[in-house]
């Protein structure tokens, strides 16, 4: 892990010194959408950030992170018969997820002649989930269930933009774990 981590930061150091046709870096990716996540089993708004620098000629690295949070519910007895079983409860919690990482981006636009003013791109991103579980109410014990962090949070991308201007536009991305739209600023 120590050696992934001192290989992206050489990347990021040595790409800002190639010459680039279109810098695609220097952009601040600020989305609203839905993230899946496989242990809910359904989808949850979702805010992502992400910044872009420039790597090489249509590659760029980006740090990441989002966040979604959701309240759901648990009984502990029989949920039948909530008022015939006086051991019955029902004890609500709030689940805050927050993946963080680098996602690493390739731009096609060469490739399919696009006009200046769209971009397509491929990409993946890795790194891990924070997860806290924290009970809001009707809970005598430790307000807070748990919190963790996966291993490793993986999400593969496909996406667009459309600059409105040289210093903004609105992208579209798609992909396995969080799908975002949003506003691209050009710094």
């Amino acid at each position: 892990m120590k050696n992934y981590i001192l290989f992206i930061v050489a990347i990021l150091f040595m790409g800002n010194a190639q010459a680039q046709s279109e810098k695609y870096g220097r952009t601040l990716n600020l989305g609203v959408g839905i993230g899946y996540y496989g242990y809910l089993g359904q989808t949850r708004p979702v805010i992502a950030l992400n910044y872009e620098f420039d790597v090489a000629k249509n590659f760029t690295l980006a740090p990441f992170a989002s966040i979604f949070t959701y309240r759901s519910n648990y009984y502990w007895g029989n949920p039948n018969k909530p008022n015939n079983d006086p051991s019955y409860r029902k004890y609500s919690y709030r689940a805050t997820t927050i993946p963080i990482g680098v996602k690493a981006t390739y731009y096609f636009d060469d490739i399919l002649n696009a006009n200046n003013k769209w971009d397509f791109y491929l990409a993946g991103s890795v790194g891990f989930a924070y997860r806290k579980v924290v009970w809001e109410n009707d809970y005598s014990g430790s307000r807070t269930a748990y919190t963790d962090a996966s291993p490793l949070y993986l999400d593969i991308h496909i996406g667009t933009e459309y600059h409105l201007n040289k210093d903004a536009g609105l992208f579209l991305d798609l992909s396995s774990g969080v799908s975002t739209f949003g506003l691209a600023l050009h710094l």
